[in-house]
């Protein structure tokens, strides 16, 4: 006898399943990693260098670098960046004479010289050629480790948004609406039904205003803002489960209704849930990414996908204009593939589908 596919397996087994679980695991693995596999390690990749601004995709140029000799640990580097070398200077060319080294710097329209005593230096120094991916913004800064340190931001909203809604408040108020009934239905609902009637941008952005603008300040706006549809569905999923035998069995044995709810409904309601979540997901990522976009999102210089389009608007007239459309291009990347994944994990879990 043939042993029944898992839930997971069945999911990369649907086609839009496994395009979506590939894009949903490359960005995590960006987000996961961060600045270990961005050129830029500082803090918030904001490593200005205003020679350099806007240069073309795979650009190579020279750096004269010195590193600060008070280096983060590890962990630290990885979850904040490293501290900014002291010298990180853009140059055409480099000679030294006895204890001097003599740098051209680079510049394109004119030649600008310096001079530096490597014995004043307080560690050593390295030239290095570095290439920039998708070249570097108007600051001079990589386009490709704003990318990819933007990720960790955007996965982070979402996660926040999903133990927000479904753990927190969507799954608590739907389970204790769809169980009582009665009034208490009808409070919980008028409740959802207000919230539900404000348009979410402008709910997240009053949210936002309240709290202040900042990293928790976001999450926790769009985590509450994202609940109503969780506690609409738990709600309609909990009154036809409460009819059910196991359930009525259940209360003529004199359990609880908090046992009841959490530990016979909320079980069965895993498929929904999980479909809940992924949906949760892409839906927050495309709010914050928003509200980066109008000013009400995560400050700078904080990389931020949606402020990066905002930052970088001005530039679709010329002939930059893909500092604009790449991070634009990446949270479409991202939201569909939540939204694939959302799709095929729906089909592997409905026992209807053949």
């Amino acid at each position: 006898m043939k042993k029944p596919l898992s839930t997971f397996r069945k999911t990369i087994q649907h086609p839009l399943g496994l395009i979506g679980f590939i894009l949903v695991s490359l960005f995590f693995i960006m987000g996961i990693l961060g600045n270990v596999i961005t050129p830029d390690k500082t803090s918030n990749t904001n490593l200005i260098n205003l020679p350099i601004a806007l240069l073309k995709p795979m650009s190579k140029v020279d750096f004269f670098r010195v590193e600060n000799p008070v280096q983060k640990s590890v962990f630290e580097a990885w979850l904040s960046g490293q501290n900014e070398p002291i010298y990180n200077t853009a140059i055409n060319s480099f000679s030294i004479k006895n204890d001097s080294i003599n740098l051209n710097l680079y510049y394109p329209e004119k030649t600008i010289t310096e001079k530096i005593s490597l014995s004043s230096l307080p560690s050593p120094y390295t030239i290095e050629t570095q290439t920039f991916l998708l070249g570097t913004d108007g600051f001079g800064r990589d386009v490709y480790s704003r990318i990819v340190l933007g990720s960790r931001v955007s996965l982070a909203v979402g996660l926040v948004a999903v133990l927000v809604s479904l753990f927190l408040i969507g799954s608590a108020l739907g389970l204790i609406a769809g169980y009582y009934r009665g009034k208490t239905d009808l409070v919980v609902s008028w409740f959802i039904n207000v919230i539900w009637s404000l348009p979410t941008m402008l709910l997240v952005a009053a949210i936002s205003f309240a709290l202040g603008k900042g990293f928790w300040q976001i999450f926790i706006a769009i985590g509450i803002s994202s609940w109503v549809e969780v506690a609409r569905v738990v709600r309609g999923q909990v009154f036809s489960l409460r009819e059910k035998e196991f359930i009525q069995a259940a209360k003529i044995l004199g359990y609880s209704p908090f046992r009841i709810m959490f530990k016979h409904l909320l079980p069965n309601l895993k498929s929904t849930l999980i479909v809940l979540a992924i949906s949760v997901f892409g839906s927050a990522i495309l709010l914050e990414s928003g509200l980066s976009f109008l000013g009400f999102g995560i400050s700078p210089p904080a990389p931020s996908w949606g402020m990066m389009v905002k930052e970088n608007y001005p530039y679709i007239m010329w002939d930059n204009a893909y500092l604009a459309i790449v991070p634009g291009f990446v949270i479409m990347l991202l939201v569909m593939g939540f939204n694939f994944l959302g799709i095929a994990l729906r089909d592997a879990l409905d026992i209807h589908l053949k």
